[in-house]
């Protein structure tokens, strides 16, 4: 298997994820705007995707996809097969008394994650919480599906499922969003239901692609089933694994939480500017560190269980040398050419120049963080191949105490924007920690050729940035809001100068940049 071909598949659908998640924030932004109630849906959307980054994509994928990934590689798929159905049958439980419970428990969630929200917005984040909670469930299952099917090396459909929840968002703020207002609703309803439905979506696709793989669960509601589930050895394993991993993916659930709550005591729409500023920044983040991560734990995985060393070294320096070449030139862009981002992707509807501007200031916090942020989905699988959590979990536990002293220093200053750097400086630190901790252990051991590579990484950056800077102050990219198809023109047309100037500077210095063809 081609790596860089499979991360490229993943990436290129995650993009298709990216743009229709954009498309569903601009209309939600143009739609909404930045208000108390905007504020109020973006909370309640944060509760089950909190619990879904907490559970499903987090400590259980950490804990799971390795488990399942040396069980095939050392004990062929007949006993992998039984593996995967009794941890079907146990998750299935488990998700139904959650989901339940935060049905609920919606208005004590809300107060935890917006104790600020006066009562009109406090109240609608209540009734859409109670909507989208069982959605937890859906993306749960979602996730054990896309960990089998990475596993079998069927990257496709769990990059792509992501896109239904997207077009099934657009859907409902497009169509049903005016039918609730007609009816007496609060029009912004409509995005919950829209959440729910493409849950559903999502969960119903998983099923022809499992069996195509010929790995369908075999799922057991029974008490019976659940207990000989509950003694099966692996399912055991993951749970002891997922224990560390578990308060790993808190820490950083809880960052998210502390941070939540002190933008709904700052001004209204600080959620919203945060949110908007995330979705920007996320792009870079999961077509480079998202679309690696899922391509490399298997592999690291199959090569520990293996105990193949240089090829675990290996697949690690690739993978760090694909995140540097690709997320520098990004974060230089996020650095020194928001506004134009901004503009022509938010500058709409009831989105005004004050919006954009707010905005502007945290996605530069995020682009000063963006280098960490992708490293970290590359470095930590290097832990969880080797089911090591636990030096993943203790960094985690420290950047989150250093988050929260940085929001001492730059929130009375910056505001929201203050939230976003905090964020985005502790992530270069626990990628750093990481990094040192792989060194130190003799896990991974860079290959020669970094420091030339480095430099000309840096020369690119530099003359790329030095034509987007130029062309961020030479077009007035918030006058042009009355003629938005030649203000998509501009960006289209800076973007595609900077990427070819960046790769032609590379090329000119000599990187050789079929280095990246690897096999897995």
């Amino acid at each position: 298997m081609n790596l860089l071909r499979a991360a490229s598949v993943v990436s290129l659908l995650t993009l298709a994820s990216r743009v229709t998640g954009l498309v569903r924030e601009q209309l939600i932004a143009a739609t909404f705007g930045a208000t108390a109630l905007s504020d109020a849906y973006q909370v309640a959307f944060r509760i089950p995707n909190l619990l879904r980054r907490l559970f499903a994509e987090g400590a259980f994928s950490q804990a799971f996809v390795p488990i399942l990934a040396a069980s095939r590689a050392t004990e062929g798929d007949e006993v992998t097969q039984r593996l995967i159905d009794a941890v079907t049958t146990v998750l299935l439980w488990v998700l139904l008394l959650t989901s339940a419970t935060g049905v609920l428990a919606a208005p004590v969630l809300v107060w935890l994650m917006a104790a600020g929200f006066g009562p009109e917005a406090h109240d609608a984040a209540v009734v859409m919480t109670r909507w989208m909670f069982p959605y937890i469930g859906c993306m749960s299952l979602v996730a054990l599906s896309a960990g089998i099917l990475n596993t079998w090396k069927r990257f496709a459909v769990p990059a792509a499922t992501p896109v239904l929840l997207n077009l099934s968002v657009i859907a409902a703020a497009w169509w049903l969003a005016p039918r609730l207002e007609a009816w007496g609703w609060p029009p912004i309803y409509a995005l919950a239901l829209g959440v729910m439905a493409g849950g559903l979506v999502q969960l119903a696709v998983q099923v022809p692609a499992l069996r195509r793989a010929g790995v369908m669960p075999r799922l057991s509601i029974g008490l019976g089933a659940l207990s000989r589930a509950w003694a099966h050895p692996g399912v055991r394993r993951i749970l002891r694994q997922m224990a560390p991993a578990l308060l790993g993916v808190s820490v950083a659930q809880l960052s998210l939480l502390i941070n939540t709550q002190i933008a709904s005591h700052l001004p209204a729409g600080s959620v919203s500017w945060l949110t908007y500023a995330d979705r920007l920044m996320e792009f870079p983040t999961a077509l480079l560190g998202v679309a690696l991560g899922v391509v490399l734990t298997p592999q690291l995985s199959a090569a520990q269980a293996a105990g193949q060393e240089e090829q675990y070294s290996g697949l690690l320096d690739w993978g760090l040398r694909l995140v540097l070449l690709l997320s520098a030139p990004c974060a230089v862009a996020l650095l020194v050419f928001p506004e134009p981002l901004i503009a022509v992707l938010y500058h709409y509807g009831r989105i005004g120049a004050h919006d954009v501007a707010q905005t502007v200031l945290a996605l530069r916090g995020y682009g000063a963080g963006l280098l960490g942020l992708v490293a970290v989905k590359v470095l930590a699988p290097g832990f969880y191949a080797r089911q090591d959590i636990r030096t993943p979990v203790k960094i985690s536990v420290v950047v989150l105490v250093l988050t929260q002293l940085l929001n001492l220093a730059f929130v009375p200053a910056l505001g929201h924007a203050g939230l976003a750097l905090s964020i985005g400086l502790a992530a270069c630190v626990n990628a750093l920690w990481l990094l040192v901790g792989l060194r130190r252990r003799g896990s991974y051991r860079p290959a020669p050729g970094w420091l030339g590579f480095g430099v000309r990484i840096a020369l690119a950056c530099a003359v790329m940035g030095a034509g987007m800077a130029w062309a961020a102050q030479g077009i007035d990219w918030i006058g042009l809001r009355a003629a938005p198809l030649l203000r998509v023109g501009w960006l289209s047309a800076v973007l595609a100068a900077s990427a070819l100037a960046y790769f032609a500077v590379l090329l000119a210095l000599g990187l050789p940049l079929r280095q990246f063809l690897r096999k897995g």
